[in-house]
């Protein structure tokens, strides 16, 4: 940018604080410093030459007054990217209670050591289901005095409906990497798999293992090599509901093991492969094969998921889509009962939005990560969400502590690390090829914390500025909050 210009930008910036102060004198001259300068910053932001063609929108509430200290086109729907998660968090805490828990089960009919016909593992969306829980719920039975299955093994998926893929994730649908993963009532390991490439001796073929296992073909192998880099090629492709991949490539002789995760195209008989493994590993055979299906029986042993308070910590904190699309999802099911389905949770979710004064024009909740081109926000939403979810002491501890901290954890720990912002932040990102945002809370000792929503959109190429701006935003906060305690 040459002198001309940044003398135009400068003087731009300037006649838009003195046109603002001209145009309303008496809040102008009777506003604390603090709203002055919040001002002040997010008219430099909006007005930034880099971000001329972008969409941007700004929302700084003061939750102790009730005061909006800046804003920018706050009521502009932009897309939020993972901000959506700020939504999915809050109304799930809310609609469930922060104490709920997810349950899975096992059903059949025992006779003696068996179970006379089939074994029905039935679940209810829990995001956090592991190979481990399985093999303790397969140990139970066994302790039990179990040593049979007489029948097949049956995955009750009935509680979501059959539509795997959240809206808009169909806009990637070659995409085989984890954070894609489909939803489904009975899932485990967020339904991916691990490939693990264990090098052997150079000129032999590497030894591949799966987790969890009995879901995979393989085709073709890994040669181990004596290059220094691995160079693994692992693909995959739908096989009925079970999976080939197809491997190639080489790894290092002497190297570690290689792990590659991949999604899993179709969720419906995946954990019945997994329990079977289960079964077999601490000694019950199975006579039967994996279906999908259902059938009447008894509780034969039931696993419980950690409460949704903790659950959350993986979608505030690490931006876990998949634990959002669960947890989004499983919402209509047990709010509004039925058939759990992605476009009712959303229904019921905007319901709650409106509810607690936090709704806006052009509002759009299509699915609860933000992945993708699907939800539409507006900055004065998002503060209004967050002093709802503050000032509703029945979620907001658990709210709170979801979220990322600034310095310290989640995908804030190598961010605002100053001495005024490390620890002081309680915030969620968001990012996409097109989109930055931040929004959360600066929290002060004294007084109630200052509520923000900083959203960029149409910033392809310039995500690191934008991601700058927003930190600049949050910093002028916290420094001018510190100074008025």
């Amino acid at each position: 940018m040459d002198i001309t210009v940044k003398k135009r930008v400068v003087f731009c910036t300037l006649l838009s604080v003195a046109l603002l102060a001209k145009r309303a004198p008496s809040e102008a001259q009777s506003a604390p410093t603090t709203q002055k300068d919040v001002l002040s910053v997010v008219h430099s932001i909006a007005n930034d030459g880099r971000f001329r063609e972008s969409a941007i929108g700004i929302s700084v509430l003061d939750l102790e007054s009730d005061q909006v200290l800046g804003a920018h086109q706050e009521h502009e729907p932009l897309n939020p990217a993972s901000n959506a998660k700020l939504y999915t968090a809050a109304a799930a805490l809310a609609l469930l209670s922060p104490s709920y828990r997810y349950h899975t089960a096992i059903y059949g009919v025992r006779r003696g050591e068996s179970v006379a016909g089939p074994l029905v593992i039935r679940g209810h969306g829990d995001p956090s289901l592991k190979t481990g829980d399985l093999i303790a719920m397969a140990s139970e039975l066994a302790q039990s005095g179990i040593r049979n299955v007489d029948g097949d093994i049956l995955v009750d998926q009935s509680f979501f409906d059959d539509v795997y893929t959240p809206p808009a994730f169909e806009q990637q649908p070659t995409e085989w990497a984890y954070f894609r993963a489909p939803v489904s009532a009975v899932a485990v390991n967020g339904n991916t798999l691990i490939a693990s490439v264990h090098p052997t001796k150079k000129g032999s073929a590497a030894s591949v293992t799966f987790d969890p296992p009995g879901f995979v073909d393989a085709e073709g192998t890994v040669a181990t090599s004596g290059d220094s880099e691995p160079a693994v090629k692992l693909s995959l492709a739908p096989n009925g509901r079970r999976l080939t991949a197809h491997l190639g490539g080489h790894i290092a002789e002497g190297s570690h093991t290689f792990p590659v995760i991949k999604r899993v195209e179709d969720p419906t008989l995946f954990a019945g492969y997994v329990l079977k493994s289960a079964l077999e590993r601490v000694g019950i055979k199975v006579a039967g094969d994996v279906k999908a299906g259902s059938s009447r029986g008894n509780l034969l042993v039931r696993h419980e998921s950690a409460p949704l308070s903790a659950l959350l910590h993986r979608v505030g904190k690490n931006s876990d889509n998949f634990y959002a699309e669960m947890i989004f999802k499983s919402l209509s099911g047990e709010v509004r009962g039925g058939t759990a389905k992605s476009a009712t949770s959303a229904e019921a979710i905007q319901a709650w939005v409106e509810h607690v004064g936090a709704s806006d024009r052009g509002l759009v909740i299509k699915n609860g990560s933000g992945l993708f081109d699907a939800n539409r926000v507006t900055a004065a939403s998002i503060t209004a969400l967050l002093r709802a979810a503050f000032e509703d002491k029945r979620i907001e501890p658990e709210f709170m502590a979801q979220l990322a901290v600034s310095g310290m954890d989640g995908t804030l720990e190598g961010r605002l690390k100053g001495p005024r912002t490390k620890g002081l932040v309680r915030a969620k990102t968001g990012t996409l090829n097109d989109v930055i945002a931040l929004s959360g809370y600066v929290l002060r000792t004294k007084k109630k914390p200052v509520a923000f929503a900083c959203i960029f959109n149409r910033v392809t190429g310039k995500q690191d500025g934008a991601r700058a701006a927003c930190n600049r935003l949050v910093e002028k906060i916290a420094k001018l909050g510190a100074q008025a305690e």
